[in-house]
């Protein structure tokens, strides 16, 4: 009984080994086929070795098939030896949910428009190339983002207003490029949900628009560029905002009148703007983690209380006539 078992399993091992892949492999065609043109776009990089035509594309190495339809659903490409642009073929993914090409350096051109083909991407990162060129406006016709990271590129121009009508967006990562111009008044009105943003490390300038203050931000970072205008249309008590990184701008206002701030703030950067006034008290109510309002032009006493006083001088060095613990007393 034994010896016959074994002669019915090495039988179907057999037929097993000599089906056509097409019948064993999980992988959809039209996504295998698809993938392969990519890898011959980019060079067929080594990196990309282990997609060939007679092995299942669901066990490539930066692919993802889902479970239940077997269609490719992440593609995640990290490398640093592909030197091609992006193929207009990736749009012929139709159920991508996550698009990543990061740390390939030798990335060059611009986001192709049959991008917009990929209705269900949640997650577009494109991030540390050498893409250059406008950001471009037809990425906010893929209304099921909710993460878009765009930052370490060489992108240029203007931030495209219409990013601000996608309704599911919850992170926005434009840091790290070359963007000029101001931040768009759209910003203020967000169709859905309202994303962190981060937008440091580029060259925008202008006054931060007004509209800003209808929007209940938790995260935004705008350090590190050539921005002007109030900043109090961010804070105030019924709003939830948690991480404000202002530092390095252009910054001139009166701080003494900021006098309300959430209880959800934790950091709050300032440093290198032109603020002038006296630190409001009412910031020794908030559970600060983070604090940096050095390079200004404050004046008067440093409000004890709360965490105030757990800085180091670092944090408020370099103002016009700051005092007070961990400054120098004031006379």
């Amino acid at each position: 009984m034994k010896t016959s078992f074994f002669f019915f399993a090495v039988i179907v091992v057999v037929l097993c080994s000599t089906l056509p892949l097409s019948l064993t492999q999980r992988c959809n065609v039209k996504d295998q086929i698809t993938l392969l043109r990519i890898k011959n776009s980019l060079g067929n990089p080594t990196v990309l070795a282990s997609w060939t035509s007679n092995s299942d594309c669901c066990n490539w190495r930066y692919v993802e098939c889902d479970l239940y339809n077997d269609r490719i659903k992440s593609l995640t490409v990290y490398s640093g030896s592909i030197s091609a642009t992006i193929p207009d073929t990736l749009g012929n993914l139709p159920y991508l949910e996550t698009l990543i090409l990061r740390k390939i350096t030798n990335l060059t051109g611009q986001i192709p428009a049959t991008i917009t083909k990929l209705t269900r991407l949640k997650t577009l990162t494109i991030s540390w190339t050498n893409l250059s060129g406008p950001i471009p406006s037809f990425l906010s016709q893929l209304k099921t983002l909710t993460t878009l990271d765009l930052s370490y590129n060489n992108f240029n121009g203007s931030i495209p207003p219409e990013l601000a009508t996608l309704p599911n967006l919850e992170s926005l990562h434009l840091d790290r490029n070359e963007l000029t111009g101001p931040i768009p008044d759209s910003f203020g009105n967000f169709t859905g949900k309202v994303p962190a943003i981060y937008l440091s490390h580029n060259l925008l300038s202008g006054t931060v628009p007004r509209s800003l203050a209808q929007v209940n931000f938790t995260w935004i970072d705008l350090s590190r560029n050539k921005l002007q205008g109030d900043l109090s249309v961010f804070f105030g008590t019924n709003k939830t905002i948690a991480t404000a990184d202002f530092s390095r701008n252009m910054f001139e206002f009166n701080m003494s009148t900021m006098t309300e701030f959430p209880a959800s703030l934790s950091v709050l950067d300032l440093n290198h703007n032109s603020i002038y006034g006296s630190l409001p008290e009412t910031l020794t109510g908030l559970k600060l983690e983070a604090l940096n309002v050095s390079y200004n032009r404050l004046c008067g006493e440093i409000p004890t209380g709360g965490r105030l006083q757990n800085y180091d001088n670092t944090a408020y060095f370099h103002n016009r006539c700051l005092c007070g613990f961990p400054l120098a007393a004031c006379f």
